[in-house]
C-alpha cells in the first residue's frame, strides 16, 4: 500500500480509503440497497489487513447506521484507522433529509457522530454539499469552531468548485476536498484539481468506480434486479446511452487489467491515482472480496500503452466524455 500526506495536516492516508455509504444500509432516500452490517464489518477487518487506514463516512448513510457500524468494526481495537465523516444533510423528525450549514444545525450533527462513533475527535469533518449557498461561510465557520474545542482534527469541504473553496478559505484553513472523479466524470479535471494542487489541499475522490459501472462485473442482468430503494436506479450513466458506453469501457478495463493481473475495478482507480492532484481514491466495499479486487490499485502502475488505449476509447466516446453535470444531488 502507498501512502499521502494530506495537505498542511499531519494525516498520512493510504490511497484507497474505505466507503462507508453502502455500510448505512437500505431504506433511506439515498441507500444503494440491502447491506448486511456483519460483511459489512468483515470487509472493514479485511480492508485494513491489507493496509486501508481510513474510512469515510457520514451521519446521512443510513440516517446514522453506517456511523454505528463503524463504531461496532473498530470497539476494542488497538490502532484504529483514521474516521473521516460529514456534516450538512441533516434528517428532520418527519424523516425528511434537508441541507442545512446552520451553526446550530452542524453542532447537534457533530455531537451525534462523536457519540455514534464513540471517538473524542472526528479526524477529519468535512462540509458534505455546497447547500444551501448562503449558508456555506457560517457552516465552516461553525466546523472551525469545533476544531478549537478539540472535536475536530481537521476540515474538508465536499463538491465544492473553486470559487467556494476561495470564499472558505478567509475563514478556516480547508485540509482536503472530496469531489467525484471518475473515467465517466472527469468535470474537475480542467479547474478544481489544479487548484487544490496549486494550494496544497489534499484530494480524496469519490465515486472512482462510477457507482460499480467501471468494476468489470456490472452486467444489464444484475442493473435490472437492483432493489427498489437502489439510487443507482435514477442515476443516468445507469440509463441509454450512457449505459452502453460505460460497459464497453469496462471492457476495455478488463483487457488491460489481464495483462497486469488485475481486476478492471483496479485499473479504472489506478487510472483516477494517476492524476498527480489526487492523494486517494474513496473505494465502497460491501464484501471482504471487494477489498481484496480494489486495493491492488494504489500500486499499480499503469504504462504509456494502457493509457493511450483507455485514452483511444475515450476520444471515440460520441456522448461526451463529461457527461455528467457537476455537483450532481446525489449524496456521496
Amino acid at each position: 500500500m502507498e501512502y499521502r500526506t494530506l495537505g498542511t495536516s499531519d494525516l498520512i492516508v493510504s490511497r484507497i480509503g474505505f466507503g462507508a455509504w453502502a455500510s448505512g444500509g437500505g431504506g433511506w432516500a439515498f441507500a444503494l440497497g440491502h447491506q448486511d452490517d456483519k460483511e459489512s464489518i468483515e470487509a472493514i477487518y479485511r480492508a485494513l489487513d491489507l493496509g486501508v487506514n481510513w474510512i469515510d463516512t457520514a451521519p446521512l448513510y443510513g440516517i446514522g447506521h453506517s456511523e454505528d457500524v463503524v463504531r461496532r468494526a473498530l470497539d476494542g481495537m488497538a490502532e484504529p484507522p483514521y474516521v473521516f465523516s460529514k456534516c450538512g444533510m441533516p434528517c428532520e423528525d418527519s424523516g425528511r433529509i434537508i441541507h442545512c450549514l446552520t451553526r446550530e444545525s452542524i453542532r447537534r450533527e457533530c455531537d451525534a457522530s462523536l457519540k455514534r462513533l464513540n471517538v473524542e475527535a472526528i479526524d477529519l469533518y468535512q462540509v458534505h454539499w455546497n447547500k444551501p449557498s448562503e449558508e456555506i461561510e457560517e457552516g465552516v465557520a461553525a466546523v472551525a469552531e469545533l476544531q478549537r474545542e478539540g472535536k475536530v482534527r481537521y476540515i474538508g469541504v465536499s463538491n465544492f468548485d473553486v470559487d467556494e473553496m476561495n470564499a472558505v478559505r478567509q475563514i478556516a484553513e480547508i485540509t482536503t476536498l472530496q469531489p467525484p472523479y471518475s473515467l465517466l466524470d472527469r468535470n474537475v479535471e480542467a479547474e478544481i484539481l489544479p487548484y487544490c494542487g496549486e494550494n496544497n489541499i489534499g484530494v480524496l475522490v469519490y465515486s472512482p468506480l462510477q457507482s460499480g459501472l467501471l468494476s468489470g462485473k456490472m452486467t444489464r442482468e444484475r442493473i435490472a434486479a437492483f432493489a427498489e430503494d437502489d439510487i443507482r436506479r435514477d442515476k443516468p450513466e445507469y440509463s441509454e446511452p450512457q449505459l452502453s458506453y460505460a460497459l464497453e469501457l469496462a471492457e476495455t478495463l478488463k483487457k488491460i487489467a489481464t495483462r497486469h493481473g488485475r481486476s478492471a475495478a483496479e485499473v479504472a482507480i489506478a487510472w483516477v491515482l494517476n492524476n498527480p492532484n489526487v492523494d486517494a481514491a474513496i473505494v465502497g466495499m460491501r464484501r471482504p472480496e471487494q477489498a481484496e479486487g480494489t486495493v491492488g490499485a494504489a500500486e499499480l502502475r499503469l504504462t504509456d500503452k494502457d493509457l493511450v488505449e483507455i485514452d483511444e476509447h475515450l476520444r471515440n466516446d460520441q456522448i461526451n466524455t463529461n457527461r455528467l453535470a457537476p455537483n450532481k444531488e446525489i449524496a456521496p
